[in-house]
């Protein structure tokens, strides 16, 4: 068995762990992110629970190297595991000042975990797999068990992200939301499309944000929803800008949105 193998097997793909028993039991060290070993985690991830936003923002950041160029890592799933283990933590109700566009705007650190996690699992959905089957002429997963393993864990994530689905923080719920979209593909979970689906529906009634409104769009035209009546005169113009070569923002983000 690889040391790939063994590591995924630590991991109970029905059970969440507790966040500090996650720190404390990962050899970190041994395990591969895109520079070099994941000796570092273990101080990034404890600065997610730092009283300071400040610090805790810096810290998502600090996260990059276990997906870097939306890829899959020996260290991606522990490190996974952990930012799910810590969403309910109250330490993650902090709010952050923005550093996008809006530079006064404030993000919910919760909502960039969400967020976070949303990006790895779009990483790893069926669309994204089907994409590498074509390419390994059906055996992606068999070379690739850091995806595999990521993939087996979409109903322990998908618990850690539903208690979040109906928070009354917009951007909270909205980051839960579209986070479930690409986790509810599980063979397991798939029973949860019709219920998702209503709060689809709601999202796209009152967001104006660009990349969840592409997100669930797309998900309800690929359960065969007709959506028409919820799409909006922005919707299509980001579509033709799109097409012609403009700024997309359906795609995953590099960075957390603070």
């Amino acid at each position: 068995m690889t040391r790939e193998n063994r590591q995924t097997d630590d991991f109970n793909a029905q059970v969440l762990s507790d966040h500090q028993s996650l720190l404390d039991g990962t050899d970190w060290a041994s395990l591969r992110t895109a520079r070099g070993n994941g000796g570092f985690l273990p101080a990034a991830l404890s600065r997610l629970l730092d009283p300071d936003p400040t610090v805790q923002t810096r810290a998502v950041g600090e996260l990059e190297p276990v997906c870097h160029q939306n890829s899959f890592f020996e260290a991606t799933l522990p490190a996974a595991l952990y930012v799910a283990a810590i969403l309910d933590h109250p330490a993650t109700a902090t709010v952050a000042t923005g550093r996008q566009a809006d530079p006064g705007s404030r993000y919910p650190l919760r909502a960039a975990l969400l967020d976070w996690l949303g990006t790895l699992a779009y990483d790893a959905d069926d669309e994204c797999l089907a994409l590498g089957e074509r390419h390994f002429n059906g055996s992606y997963l068999d070379d690739y068990p850091e995806m595999r393993a990521f993939r087996d864990h979409r109903p322990a994530f998908y618990r850690a992200v539903s208690p979040f689905l109906d928070h009354v923080d917009t951007a909270v719920r909205e980051a839960a939301i579209v986070a479930a979209l690409p986790l509810i593909e599980h063979p397991a979970l798939t029973h949860h499309r019709d219920e998702l689906a209503r709060r689809v529906r709601r999202l796209l009634a009152t967001s104006i944000n660009r990349h969840n409104r592409n997100r669930s769009l797309d998900a309800l035209k690929s359960w065969g929803h007709d959506a028409t009546a919820l799409v909006t005169a922005a919707d299509v113009a980001a579509r033709v800008r799109h097409v012609h070569g403009g700024d997309w923002a359906g795609g995953c983000m590099d960075e957390p949105p603070f």
